[in-house]
Formats: structure tokens, C-alpha cells, sequence
């Protein structure tokens, strides 16, 4: 009877946990526009590329057809000439040519983070007061640079980030990680600045003043940690400075990826929020509401077989159980724009994958939840690396 209680309460405490996320992401206001377009300071935009598939042009082409008032820089690294990427940026010269864009070949890394010593080596040649940084795979609406930069108006405001999601679902394993990021990541977010402010920067689409990030000792202080936009946004904060949250969400286009692929992508994430925040990585057990839920379903259902009344307890966690997938879809439909398509993509199918992948998300998880405590080592971009206690990379391979 002991185990029933116990599970019982970790169930209502994961069942707690996700009605208090649903809230807070649901009193977020997605996808506001600003009204006010008078703010508009040049910008520059910092890209670091590595290859190239199917979405790389459509990708990079949404920056490139910004609705912005004011003069915008596009900085373009990639670290060898005979790369592909380097002919999808020629042919987005040549349909622009009247933007300001340069490609830079950077043959000599400065740390183990490939990606920021890249950006770094972009520094010198940033030409605005604020600067944009984004991932190549990032996707985003012709109105974003108004949005993501009008926050900067206030000098007490250090770094804009944008909540993003996966957009691109082409295999099951894929789903598995939407639901990782559609649904949860971000409602874990807001929930977290319930508690305090936001103190760690989102890395799809991050926008400053040129003046924080030299504040911080540019992009040269970051080139050996993993978590660079963790790294980035803590010590803008550190600084006295806010982290706010734009409303307008990016989209990333991941090419098709296996299982395993997923599986390297997730323990990469998990172990790198596990260096950043030990404790809140550690307790985001409670929140797993799969696994609480149902190990209290077959303990009461074990128990009842000797003691028939604790059959009735049985309805709490089946009802908490169901909870988790009924406000998954919400969370999920909240984070796609109206205006995306196809239809059925985002309320046809879309539906039943949620409904089927929440809980196998959440049982995957668990051993996701362990591998991150159970070895320092993460694969990323076919590198392998050793992450120290500081979040630190060493190469290994």
C-alpha cells in the first residue's frame, strides 16, 4: 500500500507540473506583432554555415526578404571555400543585390565550438549597433527583425530570444522530438520565469546590442562551451541585463533524421542542460507525468487484486494520465502561426501524432533522463566530445 501512496503523490505532483505549464504557456501571448515600427537601428545578421540540404536556401532566403525600416548587414562564415553552402549564399547575392552580404572563408578555429569560432571571427566586421544571431536551419516570418528587435529600445533589456519549433516532421522519430520541443520545451520555459526572470538565451534567433556582446568579452569567451546561447544569455544576465521572450516564433527545418540520429540529438541536449542546471535538470523527473502516472496505475491495479477499495484510486492517475495528452494538443496547436500550411499538417494528422507520441515521449525520456548522468561524452555534427564539469568541449574525434 506504501508504493500505491508513493507513485500516487509523484503522480499528482507531475500532474500539478503540467496543469501549472499549461497556464503559463497559454497566458503567453504567441505570435503578437508589434504596432510601433518607428524603432528600426541597423542590424547585422551573424550566420555560421556548415553544409547544405533541401531547406537551405528557403531558409536563409527568409532573411534576405525582411520587412525592416532600417539598414540591415548579413555576415555569412563558413570554414571551407568548396562547401555547397557557399553557392546557395552566391545565388542569394545574386537575386539580392542591393543587400549588404559577405561571406567569410574561416580556415583556423579558435576553440572546440566550431560554430562560435566562427562568429568570432565575424566580430570585426559587425557594421551596426546591434547584431542577430541565428541558426542556419532557422526559418522565419518577413516581420521578425521589426519584432525581435523593438524590445532593444529599452537599454535595460541585454538579449531578445524567440521560442521555435520543429516544422519539418518526416519520420517517427522526428515526432518523437516535436513533442519534445513543440510541446514541452517551451511551456518549460515560461514555467521557469514563473519562478525567476530568464537568466539563459534560446539560440535559434537571438538579437543584442553589439555593446552587451562585447560587454561579455565577444564570442572569444565562448568558443569552447557547448551550450553557447546558455552561455551567452547567463552572462548578459549576470551583467544586470534582461532576457525578454519575443512572441514571434522561428521555424527550424531539420533535414529527415532516424532514430538514432534523434536519440544523439536529445542525450547532446540533455546532457548539456545538465551541466548549465544540475538541480532543475535533475528534478524535471517529477514532471514526467508518463512515467508517475503510470507506475501508480500498475501499483493500484497490482494492490487492488488483494484489497478491492484501492481499485477507486485507480481513477486519479488514469485521469492524470489522459490529462497529459489532452493538454499536449493545445500546447502543440499554440506554437504553429495561423497562417502555416498545409491545413491538415497542423489539424489533421498533426492531431494524432501528439496523441501518440506525448507518452512515448515521456517513457523515452526516462532513459534519456539517466544516459545524462551516466556519461560525459555527445555527438555533434559527427564530432565527438567531451563536455567538462564547466561545459567545456574537448574534442575527441
Amino acid at each position: 500500500m506504501l508504493l500505491c501512496w508513493i507513485f500516487g503523490i509523484l503522480a499528482l505532483i507531475s500532474a500539478v507540473t503540467g496543469v501549472w505549464q499549461f497556464v503559463a504557456a497559454m497566458r503567453f501571448p504567441l505570435h503578437r506583432r508589434v504596432t510601433d515600427r518607428s524603432f528600426a537601428p541597423g542590424v547585422t545578421l551573424l550566420k555560421s554555415l556548415k553544409g547544405c540540404d533541401e531547406h537551405t536556401h528557403h531558409c536563409l532566403r527568409s532573411w534576405f526578404r525582411q520587412d525592416y525600416a532600417g539598414p540591415v548587414q548579413i555576415l555569412f562564415a563558413v570554414q571551407n571555400a568548396a562547401d555547397p553552402v557557399c553557392e546557395v549564399v552566391r545565388s542569394l547575392q545574386r537575386e539580392f543585390p542591393q543587400t549588404d552580404v559577405r561571406l567569410e572563408i574561416v580556415t583556423t578555429l579558435l576553440g572546440a565550438n566550431a560554430k562560435v569560432s566562427k562568429l568570432a571571427h565575424l566580430e570585426s566586421l559587425v557594421a551596426h549597433e546591434f547584431v542577430v544571431i541565428s541558426d542556419a536551419d532557422v526559418q522565419v516570418p518577413a516581420d521578425l527583425l521589426t519584432n525581435v528587435v523593438a524590445p532593444l529600445r529599452d537599454p535595460q533589456i541585454g538579449l531578445v530570444n524567440c521560442f521555435y519549433r520543429l516544422a519539418y516532421l518526416s519520420t517517427a522519430a522526428m515526432h518523437w522530438e516535436a513533442v519534445a520541443i513543440n510541446v514541452d520545451f517551451w511551456s518549460q520555459v515560461l514555467q521557469s520565469r514563473t519562478l525567476q526572470p530568464q537568466d539563459f538565451a534560446l539560440g535559434a534567433a537571438m538579437a543584442l546590442p553589439t555593446a552587451r556582446l562585447m560587454e561579455i568579452g565577444g564570442f572569444h569567451a565562448l568558443v569552447d562551451y557547448l551550450a553557447d546561447d546558455y552561455q551567452l544569455g547567463n552572462r548578459i544576465a549576470k551583467r544586470g541585463y534582461r532576457i525578454e521572450l519575443c512572441p514571434v516564433v522561428v521555424e527550424c527545418w531539420d533535414p529527415p533524421m532516424g532514430w538514432r540520429q534523434v536519440w544523439a540529438h536529445q542525450l547532446r541536449w540533455a546532457r548539456t542542460i545538465r551541466v548549465c542546471q544540475p538541480g532543475p535538470f535533475a528534478a524535471s523527473i517529477l514532471s514526467n507525468q508518463t512515467l508517475w502516472c503510470g507506475s501508480a496505475l500498475v501499483a493500484m491495479i497490482a494492490r487492488s487484486i488483494f484489497h478491492e477499495l484501492s481499485a477507486i484510486l485507480v481513477i486519479l492517475p488514469f485521469f492524470a494520465l489522459n490529462l497529459r495528452i489532452v493538454l499536449a494538443r493545445p500546447l502543440h496547436w499554440k506554437l504553429v502561426p495561423k497562417n502555416s500550411s498545409p491545413w491538415w499538417w497542423n489539424r489533421g494528422w498533426d492531431a494524432y501524432w501528439v496523441v501518440i507520441f506525448t507518452p512515448l515521449k515521456d517513457i523515452l525520456n526516462v532513459a534519456i533522463w539517466f544516459a545524462a548522468f551516466f556519461g560525459n561524452t555527445v555527438v555533434w555534427r559527427g564530432v565527438t566530445y567531451r563536455v567538462g564539469r564547466d561545459g567545456k568541449l574537448t574534442r575527441l574525434g
